[in-house]
């Protein structure tokens, strides 16, 4: 057996997100923690402790949609599924969480195109494969190339409403993407939106859990290191109360 780690970390990096939306991470080291570990023992001196030392400890000011996290229908709209509403991130089931991965390569595309359902059954033909439920499908584009630098955010393709719908019509719960965003980068969004007048292009992938809910990883790595098929993928996420999304460890378990 042999695991690939397929996530990002939570760090104080201002290129993984949008201005104004990136995690800090504020970190306190053994040498400065003595004396809150002391305060829970009355009488005892620092002199007690090896050498000296408290703990460490880190406190987090991030979002749920910081680092790689696994998005719930609650998300995209109060509603999923023609109307019933929307499960948010503790109800998500867990069974939708592992099974068999499949990836596609959109490496080719150009940042800002949104992917259709043509496209997408194209790809699936080419990798000779044709997905089922219990699938967990995960797009490799261009965006991971440029992780850690400014034009990560507005790197990389995007799945469009149709595209989704055409994954969610053959059952599949779970997808996800190394990209920012499943959607294509807001910025070609924009400017498509001020061409056309067309707002229904706005976020249109994510909407599409309206209609059929479904949940999608956000920000994963390493997805050029996996075969097409034949890897099991794992993606639980951390249970948050009433949330729209949950960090998760994506990890691909390939057989030897």
């Amino acid at each position: 057996m042999r695991l690939i780690d397929l996530s990002r970390p939570l760090e104080n990096s201002p290129h993984a997100d949008p201005p104004g939306l990136a995690p800090r991470i504020d970190y306190a080291r053994h040498d400065e923690t003595a004396e809150a570990l002391l305060a829970f023992f009355p009488g005892v001196t620092r002199a007690a402790l090896p050498g000296g030392e408290g703990w460490a400890v880190e406190t987090a000011h991030v979002s749920t949609h910081n680092g790689t996290h696994l998005d719930a229908p609650y998300h995209y709209h109060s509603t999923m599924d023609g109307g019933a509403r929307a499960i948010t991130i503790d109800e998500v089931p867990l069974e939708w969480c592992i099974g068999p991965g499949v990836k596609l390569d959109f490496r080719h595309l150009p940042d800002g195109h949104v992917v259709t359902a043509a496209e997408m059954e194209a790809e699936f033909g080419r990798i000779g494969h044709d997905p089922a439920p219990g699938d967990i499908v995960l797009v490799n584009t261009a965006a991971a190339a440029a992780w850690g630098t400014p034009a990560y955010v507005p790197s990389g393709c995007g799945m469009g409403r149709e595209a989704t719908l055409w994954l969610t019509g053959r059952g599949i719960r779970i997808c996800g993407t190394d990209a920012w965003s499943w959607d294509a980068p807001f910025v070609h969004t924009a400017r498509r939106v001020a061409e056309t007048g067309d707002t229904d292009l706005i976020w249109e992938g994510h909407r599409a859990g309206m209609q059929r809910g479904y949940c999608q990883i956000e920000k994963l790595a390493n997805l050029e290191t996996l075969p097409d098929t034949g890897f099991e993928v794992m993606c639980f996420p951390v249970k948050i109360t009433g949330a729209s999304a949950g960090w998760c460890r994506a990890v691909a378990r390939l057989a030897d």
